[in-house]
């Protein structure tokens, strides 16, 4: 299978004359899981906002496969996107928003899931948290795109529900290129393959998770 490439530089970002990001180096390649770290407010959503285009930052420099996208705004057939908010809308019913979302061709696959099959005749309204959540990670999941960028998926999921979510991004490593992040660090650093630290608007490219201990991310017995 080709190997895939995702690159940007270049980006940064002020709010109200507060420097976001100023120094952003970041490199995906498809069957790897970039873990994204970093503290509250450092900038890893407004990061891959901006990547996937419904952000603007000036001078930004996004290639896939060494091609320039940055004439393109929203980068929805190469790069998928998982907001922290619901993107699913509340008046659909599992089964009209499975349908609506994924390739005829994949929907068996996609259909083959204890969890989805127990919620296929509910209204999106009536899902729990962790339900709704889980049904929108495996939709961008099975996007077609060669890219993921995974904003909070662990948000209202139970710690059994975690652990099918993780086994899942792995598998759909293989053929895509994902980017993570999420409060819970435990499990992002758990799952990926490359860690990259957000800290003081500048992107720390780490050899090993102990690095994080260095850098002031976390403490000992944190890690």
């Amino acid at each position: 299978m080709r190997k895939h490439t995702l690159e940007v530089d270049g980006i940064q970002k002020k709010f109200n004359q507060r420097v976001i990001l100023s120094d952003i180096y970041l490199k995906c390649e498809t069957s790897e899981i970039v873990g994204l770290l970093g503290r509250n407010g450092s900038g890893k959503s407004t990061l891959l906002k901006i990547i996937f285009g419904i952000i603007s930052a000036p001078n930004k420099c996004i290639r896939i496969d060494s091609v320039s996208k940055n004439t393109e705004n929203v980068l929805l057939n190469e790069i998928s996107y998982l907001h922290q908010e619901q993107f699913v809308p509340n008046h659909l019913s599992v089964q009209k928003a499975i349908s609506l979302s994924i390739d005829e061709k994949n929907e068996s696959a996609f259909l083959d899931d204890e969890l989805i099959k127990s919620v296929l005749k509910k209204k999106i309204k009536h899902l729990s948290s962790g339900e709704l959540r889980y049904l929108e990670i495996k939709l961008v999941l099975f996007n077609p795109s060669k890219f993921v960028l995974l904003d909070e998926p662990y948000n209202g999921l139970s710690p059994l529900m975690v652990d099918v979510v993780n086994e899942m991004i792995q598998s759909n490593s293989h053929k895509k290129g994902i980017i993570i992040t999420d409060h819970n660090y435990q499990n992002v650093i758990k799952i990926s393959t490359r860690l990259i630290l957000i800290k003081e608007g500048k992107t720390h490219h780490l050899k090993d998770k102990s690095e994080l201990i260095e850098k002031g991310y976390l403490t000992k017995n944190m890690l």
